[in-house]
């Protein structure tokens, strides 16, 4: 009796303490799951503001509140004044500000492209401008395109590079530097209507703004500089973020050109539709440089690609006329 008793004691023991490694081994899986999700969605999908855009100038985000004024829209010129000017569905014209805008459409069939180009002429630099989504800067915020130029009075206005997608990168708006974090090649916009391609690593932000940068865009590549098509495009890589899809092959397009002082040109290019396949990096350098461009900057496509002007979206974004969120914009909006 005594024997039997052992054995059949040993088997209960033994299915006990199992159960319990098991329950532990599980516990310690959810919570490293669950870590894991929460790290992805911290990352990429949660809000993080880091500084509140109000009336208040200032030199630096870290020093107050970013001074850009963003004023209401009016609903007829798409200004923030009272400026006299002539416009129509294409077209904007006064004093200050010329806007031509114009659709191309080449190729048939499978390699059609549509593409829109905007071609402005500005009296004053500070009317090239930047508006952030929501009025924040910081990681995972965003608003559409067409909301966020609404909100800003904006005339004209294309998607910017996504900043709040990364954490790096040299991000000045309107003056003001927001994030300093070197990374890739750039492109910086002027207080004197030029546009000045540059590397990050290279350039440090204080100079950029002893010179008079009055926007920085960090996403990339260099599309044509002094007058060249920049170069070999295969190896590109902007960003390292989890869920990137590669940038070498067609996608529609985001890029902002300039052919001289306070003269630019904008180019947003549908794609992923039947409507228009998307452009190649080369064939949007080829695009830029034709156009007259002596430098050009890609910036944030695919989705994101988005050309409004004067409350309505030119463009057909993301193929089924549906705009994809987004952090930033760089707009043309007349001064006060």
């Amino acid at each position: 009796m005594t024997n039997t008793n052992r054995n059949d004691k040993r088997p209960a023991v033994s299915r006990s303490f199992l159960r319990r490694k098991g329950l532990i081994v599980m516990l310690v899986l959810l919570v490293t799951v669950g870590s894991i999700l929460y790290a992805l969605a911290d990352r990429y999908l949660i809000p993080h503001v880091e500084a509140v855009v109000t009336d208040a100038p200032v030199t630096a985000a870290g020093s107050g509140a970013a001074g850009v004024t963003q004023a209401a829209s009016a609903a007829e010129t798409g200004t923030n004044t009272g400026t006299e000017a002539a416009a129509d569905d294409w077209s904007y014209s006064s004093d200050d500000v010329d806007i031509r805008i114009k659709q191309v459409v080449t190729g048939s069939g499978a390699d059609q492209i549509t593409y829109y180009v905007a071609d402005v002429v500005l009296q004053d630099a500070a009317d090239l401008k930047s508006a952030l989504a929501r009025n924040s800067f910081g990681t995972n915020i965003t608003d559409k395109t067409s909301n966020i130029a609404a909100d800003a009075g904006a005339i004209l206005a294309i998607n910017g590079d996504y900043y709040g997608f990364r954490d790096d990168g040299v991000i000045i708006r309107n003056g003001t530097l927001y994030r300093d974090e070197p990374a890739r090649d750039a492109v910086a916009l002027m207080n004197d209507g030029t546009m000045r391609t540059y590397d990050e690593t290279v350039t440090s932000s204080s100079e950029l703004i002893e010179s008079g940068v009055l926007q920085t865009l960090s996403f990339g590549p260099i599309l044509v500089q002094n007058g060249e098509i920049a170069g070999d495009f295969d190896s590109v890589s902007i960003d390292r973020n989890f869920g990137n899809r590669s940038i070498q092959d067609a996608n529609p397009r985001t890029a902002i050109g300039m052919v001289s002082a306070n003269h630019y040109v904008f180019v947003v290019v549908d794609g992923r539709s039947d409507e228009s396949r998307g452009m190649t990096l080369d064939e949007l350098a080829a695009v830029m440089r034709d156009l007259g461009a002596t430098e050009a900057y890609n910036l944030d496509g695919g989705g994101s690609s988005t050309m409004y002007f004067r409350g309505r979206v030119v463009n057909n974004p993301q193929g089924e006329h549906k705009e994809r969120g987004v952090s930033d914009i760089l707009y043309v909006g007349e001064g006060e």
